[in-house]
């Protein structure tokens, strides 16, 4: 039998592995150089973008949970110009398409930093974290608020004409509804779930444990609630979906491809295993090709209900 084919696409992006990388777990691309072939992998996401630097929260700002960790980073990040002049150079003389991720804290900040990113050939496609204040409209979260959400999308979407992916926040009533919020504002595809928020404390010092209270949960404690939110929104309409949400082996990928997804991101398991996400994708076409299966996509949304 011949090799499978592993490759997949997400709304025009050509990935030679269903295998990405979370933003926020892998820096710029080259900080994991030294740990895995950056061309055995389906996509490079980078951390979260801003216009301008930001230094992040104060620390304790990570804490290790049963099942998971929890970070209150802060989206620290070079900012966007930063990034272009010092990042992007070595991203080129890779052969894997690059994903920026981006943020903003108004809807204006989404719209100038899609213009900016729309002239880079070089960058393939965006994926926009949508689970940041407004600081606006008195600190409500894009994210949860379908309307909002909408709102961001659509400014992004006249924004550039690269592929859109709108990454998902699980902190939410009913997350069908802001996927097709976001699908019906101009979202070429999604990718869920963030992290859920959640706390530490320190019983002797009576004290959390985070500098900022809370935090996000990752890990593999939320795979079950992200498997499901995949499930549930690949049931409800036809669009490219990313899983994302306690990925630590080739099982583990495998599953939330079966529920629905078209290609899934590592990311809590960099910190446990910086090669973590070469050997999922080495992993996923030896389950192949034990199994006689000759393409992957044959198992998008293959599972027995």
């Amino acid at each position: 039998m011949a090799k499978p084919d592993l490759s997949v696409e997400i709304s025009g992006i050509k990935l030679r592995n269903p295998v990405m990388t979370a933003s926020g777990t892998f820096g710029y691309g080259k900080e994991f150089s030294d740990y895995l072939d950056l061309e055995k992998i389906g996509a490079i996401i980078t951390k979260g973008l801003s216009l301008r630097p930001k230094a992040g929260n104060p620390t304790p700002r990570i804490v290790e949970t049963p099942g998971g960790m929890l970070n209150a980073i802060g989206l620290q990040n070079v900012g966007i110009d930063a990034f272009i002049g010092e990042k992007l150079p070595f991203l080129r003389t890779v052969d894997t398409p690059v994903i920026v991720n981006l943020y903003g804290n108004t809807l204006e900040e989404y719209g100038e930093l899609a213009e900016k990113l729309d002239r880079l050939p070089e960058v393939a496609g965006l994926e926009v974290n949508i689970s940041c204040p407004n600081v606006k409209q008195g600190g409500i979260v894009f994210g949860t608020d379908p309307n909002a959400a909408a709102e961001v999308v659509g400014l992004v979407r006249r924004s550039t004409s690269k592929p859109l992916i709108i990454k998902l926040s699980p902190n939410v009533t009913d997350v069908v509804r802001m996927a097709d919020a976001c699908v019906s504002a101009g979202a070429d595809a999604l990718s869920l779930i963030n992290t859920l928020t959640g706390m530490a404390i320190d019983l002797q010092k009576r004290r959390p444990i985070l500098a900022n209270i809370t935090g996000g949960l990752s890990g593999p404690a939320i795979k079950p609630v992200a498997l499901r939110m995949v499930w549930q929104v690949s049931q409800a309409m036809a669009v490219p979906i990313i899983g994302i949400g306690g990925i630590m082996s080739a099982t583990d990928a495998l599953e939330f491809i079966l529920a629905g997804a078209t290609a899934v991101q590592v990311g809590t398991a960099n910190f446990l295993d910086p090669s973590a996400a070469q050997t999922i994708a080495a992993g996923i076409e030896d389950y192949l090709a034990k199994n006689g299966i000759a393409d992957v996509k044959e198992l998008i949304g293959a599972l027995k209900i």
